[in-house]
């Protein structure tokens, strides 16, 4: 019960604080359009519920009081699900995945057209770092430069767009565990990291040892959260997850699921999940809610 509160009370926050950024006049608003369709279609907001936890795990602030004045949580909660949002939008492109469903909805290049979905994408990625590059009295420009910076590099080379382009690579190949780990790394797990980072960096005071925990969680969790994706997306249905059940598969794309069969693909969801409340131990703060968010990743049906 305390875990669904701190949900729905982080989505209605985070929702709250996009609805204000896409509700900005703007001459392209077919484009706005596609934006808010892409933001707004069901979304779990797992990485702003990350970006709360891990300012909670560091600091006294509580995400689940109510307040007039944002934090800087809230812009890092905003610019992350820019950041995943065009990711989902772009991978579900004829180009890429080629996806017509997306959280039981046409997808974004279905729903308005191919065009208009590549543009939404990259407006959304411009929007994050504009937001985050904004002056603010309530953070430290040094720290604010750090927070870019963390969000750029989780969406480059070295994480989503890198990871989409080994993915690509693999189709039709046979790929050994350490590539697939990799992938995962750059593809889900760089995003994730970059979400419990961006939580410890908006605080006032963050130590090395801090953030190692806070990586090594970061770490499991992202690869837990793609071995539950592989498993579901054999053991589920179309209805349930919301996307195209099976389509890994019809891919010919490489899964934990097909390298490691159905039964090793759950224990390494559940090895990963253990070493994730493990990390947790040498925060100071409040680390319920990352606890959670563990559990719920191994344990969501979709």
């Amino acid at each position: 019960m305390e875990f669904a509160r701190f949900q729905e009370t982080c989505m209605a926050r985070i929702d709250q604080s996009l609805k204000q950024q896409l509700t900005q006049k703007a001459d392209a608003q077919h484009l706005l359009n596609a934006m808010d369709y892409s933001v707004f279609n069901g979304g779990k907001r797992v990485r702003p519920l990350l970006v709360y936890g891990a300012a909670q795990a560091l600091s006294s602030f509580n995400a689940t009081e109510q307040t007039h004045q944002a934090h800087p949580a809230d812009l890092c909660a905003m610019a992350v699900e820019m950041i995943h949002a065009y990711s989902l939008v772009h991978d579900d492109l004829p180009a890429m995945d080629d996806d017509d469903l997306r959280r039981g909805k046409p997808t974004c290049h279905i729903a308005f057209d191919e065009a208009t979905a590549i543009l939404a994408g990259d407006a959304l990625q411009t929007e994050a770092f504009a937001l985050l590059s904004e002056a603010r009295g309530d953070l430290d420009p040094t720290k604010q430069l750090k927070l870019i910076n963390i969000l750029a590099q989780a969406s480059g080379i070295i994480g989503m767009a890198g990871g989409q382009s080994l993915d690509l690579e693999a189709v039709d190949k046979q790929v050994d565990l350490a590539y697939l780990e990799t992938m995962h790394a750059h593809k889900t797990g760089a995003l994730i990291k970059a979400s419990i980072l961006m939580g410890a960096y908006c605080q006032s005071d963050v130590n090395e040892a801090q953030l190692h925990a806070l990586e090594t969680y970061a770490q499991a969790i992202g690869l837990a959260f793609q071995v539950q994706d592989d498993i579901l997306d054999v053991i589920s249905d179309t209805q349930t997850l919301g996307k195209q059940q099976g389509a890994d598969a019809a891919l010919n794309k490489p899964t934990y699921v097909s390298l490691l069969g159905l039964e090793a693909a759950k224990e390494k969801a559940k090895a990963l999940h253990t070493a994730a409340l493990e990390a947790l131990k040498d925060l100071p703060g409040d680390t319920e809610q990352l606890a959670n968010i563990a559990h719920y990743i191994v344990k969501r049906i979709h």
